[in-house]
């Protein structure tokens, strides 16, 4: 698949968090969020304050790592301060991108340490969460079909695949392709499972069941999961059903692709 450009990623980040902030601005601030059922459209509205202001952070002391003496910023106590936090975080996030090369190194959580990960990485957090903010003010709109695309390729490569280095991939002979329907374009993952120890969280894995993102190895896959751009994105980040999407192959095979990705992502 081809990627969008990197000004195409941030014409996206501000279009969707200009979105999501117009949708919030009339919601009732204790609406609950579908896609995250403990959230109110005021925890929602912090939640995206807060990431956009974490990857400023991020973009601006570049290449550096978080530090110690990083604090998280006060919540503000009513609502339109929300909306006004909202307003500065996103406009400092898209100007800190604005001047940073996206070739340059920077930070990340994954193996991309690039500005441009930031890019790629925050448009997506803004398309999905303007969708939690729609369907809190039922307002639903369609995704964009060409970043709902990227989007699926994103879900399954960085959110739900990717081996961190205090883990280990075993494959197994077993594919699945997915395919997006309007877009004639194709992600092909491999299933596997996952062991490690989290050194952080002291957290152990046990060949729980996961995938990778692989180019298209020749043959046929095992499984076909197929359906527009837009529905296949908000499918795997449990924000919409799958009455758009098609199942064709083996039901096993299917079983464990879905179990390692039907994983809440906030």
């Amino acid at each position: 698949m081809t990627r969008l450009s990197f000004d195409g990623y941030l014409d996206h980040l501000r279009t969707e968090s200009a979105r999501f902030r117009a949708v919030l601005t009339g919601c009732d601030a204790d609406a609950r969020v579908p896609g995250c059922p403990d959230w109110s459209a005021a925890d929602l509205l912090w939640h995206l304050t807060e990431v956009q202001h974490f990857w400023t952070r991020i973009i601006r002391d570049r290449p550096a790592a978080p530090g110690e003496d990083w604090a998280e910023p006060e919540r503000p106590a009513s609502y339109d301060a929300l909306l006004a936090a909202f307003d500065e975080r996103s406009a400092a996030l898209v100007a800190a991108l604005e001047a940073a090369d996206p070739a340059e190194p920077a930070w990340s959580w994954s193996d991309d340490h690039t500005v441009g990960f930031t890019l790629r990485r925050q448009a997506h957090e803004a398309l999905i969460h303007r969708l939690d903010a729609e369907q809190t003010a039922g307002q639903v709109t369609a995704l964009d079909p060409e970043l709902a695309a990227d989007g699926v390729a994103e879900a399954l490569a960085v959110m739900f695949g990717g081996t961190p280095p205090w883990g280990t991939f075993t494959p197994l002979d077993h594919h699945v392709r997915v395919d997006m329907t309007d877009r004639d374009e194709s992600v092909w993952v491999r299933l596997g499972h996952f062991s490690g120890t989290d050194p952080e969280s002291g957290k152990a894995y046990d060949e729980v069941e996961d995938v990778s993102v692989v180019d298209a190895p020749g043959g046929e896959p095992d499984v076909v999961v197929d359906g527009p751009a837009g529905a296949l994105d908000a499918w795997l980040w449990r924000r919409g059903d799958d009455r758009e999407i098609r199942v064709a192959g083996d039901r096993a095979v299917y079983d464990h692709f879905r179990r390692a990705v039907d994983q809440p992502i906030d």
